[in-house]
């Protein structure tokens, strides 16, 4: 059983965004009071609306590329850093923002960190791996990353904030963390942010075809919202550095999600396979001993239980007009 973060003041940036909406959710509910830092970006003020009514909870519109120190007026506990766009789509859109997000962003909220002796946990990414040669990954491998292709945006941030907050640790003495989170769904994706989850039940539910890349064997490990930020939290309880890998072990192909998605949804839906993106990895799945043996974490959500609920809400969501491509 992983621990809680409890009775603490904990700066969460990217706080209205998909996990960090959740990640506030459940510091509030364990009794935590909460500075969510976003510039919406891509977070979105709708993810965050029922937090905005208690006590213990601020939302501050503002960018993680300027200091942090100014927004906030009492001790911090814990700092958790999120700020990224994260879906290929929005970060593609964005690259330069990505870039500047990952690396004055993560230096602007560890000195925050350091400023206030807490600790600090960064929300890295099983991107850091790239198109990996060693499966599943465990956390020595060191990955295999273009560094200047389209992806490398992305990639080479979450890089940059990991060799970063290694460094504060190092020569600041800063208690830091680095959790490696794996493909997590859930309630509160954007339909529009083109992984493969939304982007399957958008077109599910508008009996559009499933646009499947390539042949569609590529895989990815699916871990239901819920089950991530219990184990960025039992990170963040812990005083383990990290970095540890955050996700599902089962693996799934994508032409395989894309059929659960329709069986699901009940859709008649087409699959139509698409050429695959540029660098789109060919295997993904963590190795999650570490979790398991540090934290007491494994996920507790099957992935049919968590698409079964990240479909219902999605199909309160669901609108009319085509959606492109899926990545994931």
């Amino acid at each position: 059983m992983t621990a809680a973060v409890k009775e603490s003041h904990v700066v969460v940036t990217g706080g209205a965004g998909f996990v960090g909406s959740w990640v506030c959710e459940r510091l509030l509910a364990d009794g935590n009071t909460v500075t969510c830092v976003d510039n919406l970006a891509t977070g979105r003020v709708e993810n965050c609306a029922h937090l905005t009514g208690h006590d213990g909870f601020r939302l501050v519109v503002a960018d993680v590329c300027e200091p942090l120190d100014p927004l906030v007026d009492e001790p911090v506990d814990l700092v958790m850093h999120l700020a990224s766009p994260a879906s290929p789509l929005h970060y593609l859109r964005l690259p330069i923002e990505t870039l500047r997000g990952g690396s004055l962003g993560t230096l602007n909220a560890l000195e925050l960190a350091q400023g206030h002796r807490a600790r600090f946990l960064l929300a890295s990414t099983s991107e850091v791996y790239g198109d990996p040669l060693v499966h599943p990954q465990t956390e020595d491998y060191w990955g295999n990353v273009n560094p200047i292709g389209p992806r490398s945006v992305y990639d080479e941030a979450k890089r940059f904030s990991e060799a970063a907050t290694a460094a504060y640790r190092r020569d600041r003495g800063v208690d830091t963390a680095i959790a490696r989170i794996f493909n997590t769904y859930g309630p509160r994706m954007r339909l529009d942010d083109g992984r493969a989850v939304p982007a399957f039940a958008k077109q599910a539910f508008t009996n559009q075809p499933l646009t499947v890349a390539g042949d569609g064997s590529q895989t990815r490990s699916l871990c239901y919202v819920e089950d991530t930020v219990a184990g960025l939290l039992g990170l963040a309880a812990s005083t383990h550095p990290g970095p540890i890998n955050i996700g599902n072990d089962v693996e799934t192909t994508m032409l395989e999600l894309a059929r659960t998605i329709r069986n699901l949804v009940g859709s008649d839906s087409a699959i139509s396979f698409v050429d695959l993106p540029e660098d789109d990895p060919r295997l993904r799945r963590p190795d999650t001993t570490l979790a398991r043996e540090v934290l007491g974490w494994s996920p507790q959500v099957p992935m049919a239980d968590g698409l079964t609920r990240t479909l219902a809400w999605f199909e309160t969501q669901v609108v009319s007009e085509p959606v492109g491509q899926p990545v994931a």
